[in-house]
């Protein structure tokens, strides 16, 4: 069972949060949005995958800032459709071959273009809330990595309520998926419990239940909430 904290905002806290060592740490790339992240991403363990949070977004902005941040996942919290998430996939590729090419013409090591050894995961998010049709999944089943099921509500993410969970029984396929939407301490019990359903849920997705403003984690309250779900589940 995988940790992702999103909406990383202040460089201290960011800190604070990755010694906790979750697994997934989300950085949101959208300027309506109260955690927007501008700035420098601090140094942290290369076990935790920096995750870029982008809503229907230019595609080569996309690739700016995979590159510029060295994003290992690129979550899709927007309309993004099956030829959209193609696109960039191809384009990702061909940046890399580019990169590839350039890096054997630089002789100072310093000098070269960064690479990434993996390819970077394709999370697509959909929104829920007393009901959904799983059936508009059917189309992203060969182009992501995993869905990310939130609270469908007024903002686009971090609306701090969850959705009716009992929906997810008729998940129909075997892709994995993050389950996000308002998860704070006082779910512990009700996750433990969906967690030991034969769901193929990959990660917990918190964020605004553990925060005391928009992108600063209460650190102490994640470290609970670790404890209490993500290592039990892992016994």
């Amino acid at each position: 069972m995988k940790l992702k904290v999103c909406g990383m905002k202040f460089t201290e806290n960011i800190q604070q949060v990755a010694a906790l060592q979750p697994d997934y740490l989300g950085f949101i790339f959208y300027e309506k949005s109260k955690r927007n992240f501008e700035g420098i991403i601090p140094e942290f363990s290369n076990s935790i995958k920096k995750t870029g949070v982008f809503v229907n977004e230019y595609i080569e902005i996309v690739i700016s800032l995979v590159e510029e941040y060295r994003l290992e996942a690129i979550q899709l919290h927007g309309d993004e459709s099956v030829d959209y998430i193609k696109e960039l996939k191809c384009q990702f590729e061909r940046s890399r071959e580019l990169k590839i090419e350039e890096n054997k013409t630089i002789k100072k090591q310093k000098n070269k273009h960064y690479i990434s050894k993996n390819e970077v995961e394709i999370i697509k998010v959909f929104g829920i809330k007393d009901e959904f049709d799983f059936d508009v999944l059917k189309p992203y089943l060969e182009v992501v990595d995993f869905f990310l099921f939130d609270t469908k509500g007024k903002e686009r993410g971090g609306n701090g309520t969850k959705f009716d969970w009992s929906v997810l029984e008729k998940y129909p396929f075997d892709i994995p998926f993050f389950l996000s939407g308002g998860i704070g301490l006082e779910d512990v019990e009700e996750v433990q419990k969906i967690l030991k359903s034969n769901l193929p849920i990959y990660a917990l997705d918190v964020n605004s239940k553990f925060e005391s403003k928009p992108g600063v984690k209460e650190i102490e309250e994640l470290e609970k909430f670790k404890s209490n779900v993500i290592t039990n589940a892992v016994k």
